[in-house]
């Protein structure tokens, strides 16, 4: 797999993660842009096409299971690849992740960096990348 032939779409509203996943991400050799909201999100992803979404769940306005299930109303054969990328761990959104087509769901605390890039890796290499770590 080639990062540098990969766009990624990353969401998440905390400046500071955001930097930080999108610079860990870059120097990875993925091609990365980013949006601070749900709404932001869907209208890239209208212009755009991404390999992958790394969308965060808690967003201001839109959360990311909204804008999960908004995209794939509208695109219902896409073959982007989702990771919700999120602290909240319960069940029930984790169970609706996975419905609405996220092939992985990471716990922002369990997870460094590092660790997020290589699960992206792995995910766009044709891998699933392993359930959540609790």
């Amino acid at each position: 797999m080639d990062p540098q032939s990969k766009k990624i779409l990353l969401v998440e509203d905390e400046d500071f993660i955001r930097e930080l996943y999108l610079r860990q991400l870059t120097q990875a050799g993925f091609l990365v842009k980013s949006a601070i909201d749900g709404q932001s999100a869907l209208e890239t992803l209208k212009k755009e096409q991404f390999d992958l979404l790394l969308l965060d769940i808690m967003l201001p306005g839109m959360n990311g299971l909204q804008v999960l299930r908004e995209f794939k109303t509208q695109n219902p054969n896409s073959k982007m690849i989702t990771i919700l990328l999120t602290n909240l761990g319960q069940e029930a959104v984790i169970k609706e992740g996975f419905e609405l087509g996220a092939q992985a769901y990471l716990i922002k605390a369990s997870y460094t960096p590092n660790q997020v890039v290589n699960e992206v890796k792995t995910a766009l290499s044709g891998g699933q990348p392993p359930p959540p770590v609790s």
